[in-house]
């Protein structure tokens, strides 16, 4: 496997389960209803994409994204003390629509920098990059 991909399928891990732990630690703060479904799909997606780039990882006995307990430990607090005095289902879906934002960033960055990545590698971080506009879609009737 090249490097580029590996580091491309990394990167959709990295995003992935940041997602899946802000989602963590978001949830028990959304008392809508209709957004607490839509934050539990997304994690379930979320999942399931960084299944896939584990799998492809594994295929090409590349080694998976490796977090830092720092990383955890920023997300938490961040998420923490942005919901600590306003958890209101607009500021919730807004802090989401950011992180989705983020990811994508970062998801261009990596498609941009490592343009060797085969097709395999892009197909993932492209379902990625697709599912995090149409989470950013979905959440704006939240607003």
């Amino acid at each position: 496997m090249r490097s580029d991909d590996v580091k491309v399928l990394q990167e959709v891990q990295k995003n992935a389960k940041m997602a899946m732990k802000a989602i963590d630690t978001i949830s028990e703060k959304v008392y809508d209803d209709g957004l607490s479904i839509q934050v539990a799909r997304e994690s379930m997606k979320y999942a399931d994409i960084y299944n896939k780039a584990t799998d492809r990882l594994l295929d090409g006995k590349a080694p998976s994204y490796k977090e830092t307990g720092f990383q955890d430990l920023m997300l938490k607090g961040g998420v923490k003390a942005n919901t600590m005095l306003n958890t209101s289902t607009s500021h919730i879906a807004e802090l989401m629509i950011q992180g989705s934002n983020r990811g994508l960033t970062s998801m261009w960055k990596a498609i941009n920098h490592h343009d060797n990545a085969g097709d395999v590698s892009m197909e993932v971080a492209k379902e990625l990059m697709d599912f995090e506009e149409k989470n950013i879609e979905r959440l704006k009737k939240y607003l």
